[in-house]
Formats: structure tokens, C-alpha cells, sequence
């Protein structure tokens, strides 16, 4: 009575074995099947092809243009990106790098951080002359300011002493028309001759009086133009060293690392053509 069940549980079991085995065999055959499909689907990668991806990315590097100064914020992240670009070529399976590719590549890269350095010695320089235009303007404002006051100072103290002496000079010409009428009207010969003798004093004090106005005013004048002459001379050279500044700071707002960068890459570019130029007969 027990011996039927168990009969039939065995071929069950059996059943479900065999249809599990063919299913694993039928899955496998599909991945073996799919797996060749896809080597043959892939291509293998040429020399030629990862050279030309290598000398797409030099290019590439080469040409960067760098967004906002200072542009030495760029220069390590720039390296780090060349570096990788070179190393991705060197590891590729079918690229032989030689001796005299390492060699080049070395010399390059320690030529590009040297120049790199200075450009960034540079920025630096450049920020200190930014300083140093500031303190050139706030000159030539303290020199306008300093030659507007003392041209108003003088121009006050000359017009004191110009009204003083020109008061003098009236009030002699005043005396010496008093004087006059007072000689033309006494008959005694003592009151005549000392009324001339004072006449002959006024007069002398007059004309010494328009002879100190003249040379005030020429020495007020001589003065004046001295000052100027000073002035225009300052504002000269601070006006010639703010435009070398101005100049100099240009440069702040323009990439100068553009052309080591550029020279960098064609080198590179210049050792990875060689590479393949002389791994040429070796792949023919």
C-alpha cells in the first residue's frame, strides 16, 4: 500500500532533476553564446586609435583657457589632468613606451613646472604692484590737492601785499599832488627850498613804492611758476609710474600661461609621435 507513493515520488524527483539540469545547461550555453557575441561585437583597440585619443586630449589641454585670475589657482589641477593623460597612454596594453619616451615626458613636465612657478611668482609680484598703483593714485590726488592749496596761499599772500603797496603807492600820490601845490604857493626861499626837499623825498618814496610793487609781483610770479614746474614734474612721474602699473596689472586679467601650457602639449604631443614613429617598423 506505501510502496506506490514512494514510487511515484521518485519519478517526480527525477522528473524535476532532469528538467533542472537542462534548464543550467541551456542558460550556460546562452551566456557562452551571448559572451562570444559581445568579443566579437568588440573590437580590439588600435595603437593608432590610442594615440589619436592621447594627442585629442594634449590638444585639448593645450588650448584651456583658464576663467578668472589668479590663473595659478589652475596650474596644479592642469598638471594633474596632463599627468593622467600621459599615464593613460603608457598603460594602455597596446603601447610599448621605451626609455627615451620616459625621458622626454620627465624633462617636459619638469620644464612645465619650473615656468609655472615663475608665472605664478609673477601673479604674486603683480598683486604687490597693485598695492603699489593704489599708493601711486592716492599721490596724485595728495599732489593736486597740496598744489591747489599752496597756489591759493600765495595767491592770498600776494594779493595782500600787491592791495598794501598799491595803498602805499596812492597815498604818495596823494602827498606828492599836495606836496606840488604847497611848493607853488610859498614866496620864501627857506619854506620853497624845504617843501622841495620833502616833494623831492615823497617822490623818491613813490617811485621806490611802484619799484617794490614791480618786484613783488615778479617774485610772486617766479615763485608761482617754480611751484607749477614742480608740480607738472611730480605729477609726471607719478602719472608714467601709474601707467607702467596700469600696464603691468593688464596682466592680471590675462592668461600669460597660455603659451607655456601650449608648448608643454606640442612637446608631449612632439614625444608620443615619436613613440609611435619609432614603434612603427616593430608593429609592420
Amino acid at each position: 500500500m506505501s510502496y506506490n507513493p514512494q514510487s511515484g515520488s521518485r519519478r517526480s524527483s527525477g522528473k524535476q532533476f532532469s528538467k533542472s539540469a537542462h534548464e543550467k545547461k541551456a542558460k550556460e550555453k546562452k551566456q557562452r553564446s551571448g559572451a562570444k557575441y559581445l568579443m566579437e561585437e568588440t573590437p580590439e583597440v588600435s595603437t593608432q586609435d590610442v594615440a589619436k585619443r592621447t594627442l585629442n586630449s594634449l590638444g585639448k589641454l593645450g588650448n584651456q583657457i583658464f576663467a578668472l585670475s589668479p590663473f595659478s589657482q589652475y596650474f596644479d589641477d592642469w598638471l594633474v589632468n596632463l599627468r593622467q593623460v600621459v599615464s593613460e597612454f603608457e598603460s594602455s596594453p597596446v603601447v610599448v613606451a621605451d626609455e627615451q619616451f620616459a625621458k622626454e615626458c620627465a624633462q617636459v613636465f619638469l620644464d612645465a613646472e619650473a615656468a609655472l612657478s615663475q608665472k605664478r611668482l609673477e601673479e604674486n609680484n603683480l598683486s604687490a604692484e597693485a598695492k603699489e598703483l593704489a599708493d601711486v593714485n592716492h599721490q596724485i590726488v595728495e599732489a593736486d590737492k597740496q598744489y591747489a592749496e599752496q597756489t591759493r596761499e600765495r595767491s592770498i599772500k600776494r594779493n595782500l601785499e600787491v592791495q598794501r603797496l598799491s595803498n602805499r603807492i596812492r597815498e604818495l600820490e596823494e602827498q606828492l599832488a599836495s606836496e606840488q601845490e604847497v611848493k607853488i604857493s610859498f614866496y620864501k626861499f627857506s619854506a620853497k627850498r624845504k617843501a622841495a626837499e620833502q616833494l623831492a623825498q615823497t617822490t623818491q618814496n613813490l617811485k621806490a613804492a611802484k619799484n617794490e610793487l614791480e618786484v613783488t609781483l615778479q617774485t610772486f610770479t617766479a615763485e608761482q611758476e617754480k611751484l607749477h614746474d614742480s608740480y607738472e614734474k611730480q605729477k609726471q612721474d607719478l602719472n608714467a609710474n601709474s601707467d607702467r602699473l596700469h600696464m603691468e596689472l593688464e596682466k592680471l586679467e590675462t592668461d600669460t600661461s597660455n603659451a607655456v601650457r601650449q608648448e608643454t602639449c606640442a612637446a608631449l604631443t612632439n614625444a608620443v609621435n615619436a613613440l609611435m614613429q619609432r614603434a612603427s617598423p616593430a608593429s609592420s
